[in-house]
This record gives C-alpha cells, structure tokens and sequence, in this order.
C-alpha cells in the first residue's frame, strides 16, 4: 500500500515542480490536492480490504 501511495505521491510531485517553473501555482496545487486525495483513497481501500 505505501509503494503505491509513494509512487502516486512522487511522480505527482515531479509534475507540480514543472508546473511551478513555468509559474502555474494554481494548476501545481490543484495536482498536489488530487495527488493528496488519490493517496487517501489508496490507504482507504487498503485499509478495508486488511479487515
């Protein structure tokens, strides 16, 4: 599980410091909340399949 969320987290990351080079602040941080929201439900999921 936190392979996948690390992975998500990671490559999400390296796209948002793209975006904040060419000065995209309001797209970097709607990635960030998307990367933020993927990995919540990947420790969601997870977490329901463990019980």
């Amino acid at each position: 599980m936190y392979k996948k969320m690390y992975l998500r987290l990671f490559n999400a990351v390296t796209d948002v410091l793209a975006h904040i080079d060419e000065h995209n602040y309001g797209i970097a941080k709607e990635m960030l909340i998307e990367a933020q929201q993927a990995c919540e439900e990947i420790y969601m999921e997870e977490s329901q399949e463990e019980e």
